[in-house]
């Protein structure tokens, strides 16, 4: 069993910068993958991005490449969301996942954090 422990979330201004973090406890190891996704009022939940906590791999959704970056801390168990240049349309709860392998279901998750950018 795996447990994510989110935090990071908050209020900033149009172009300004955020970081969120996710540590894992629990049963993870080095083919786990982790990220996260978004839900904004009254949307689907959209993916974000994630690591490959093994080779280090990343995917990221298009329309936050060149703004959002994700980086490991393996000994630490723990990912790192830099977010900057954020936008209001990026106002949304994330939530940091997880997934046994790259072909895994995302079936572990944290609670969730807000992000809140204004005009």
């Amino acid at each position: 069993q795996v447990q994510l422990v989110e935090s990071g979330g908050g209020l900033v201004q149009a172009g300004g910068s955020l970081r969120l973090s996710c540590a894992a406890s629990g049963r993870t190891s080095s083919s786990y993958v982790m990220g996260w996704f978004r839900q904004a009022p009254g949307k689907e939940r959209e993916f974000v991005i994630a690591i490959d906590l093994g080779g280090g791999s990343t995917d990221y959704a298009d329309s936050v490449k060149g703004r959002f970056t994700i980086s490991r801390d393996n000994a630490k168990n723990t990912v790192y969301l830099q977010m900057n240049s954020l936008k209001p349309e990026d106002t949304a709860v994330y939530y940091c996942a997880a997934k046994g392998s790259k072909w895994g279901t995302w079936n572990y998750w944290a609670q969730g954090t807000q992000v809140t950018v204004s005009s």
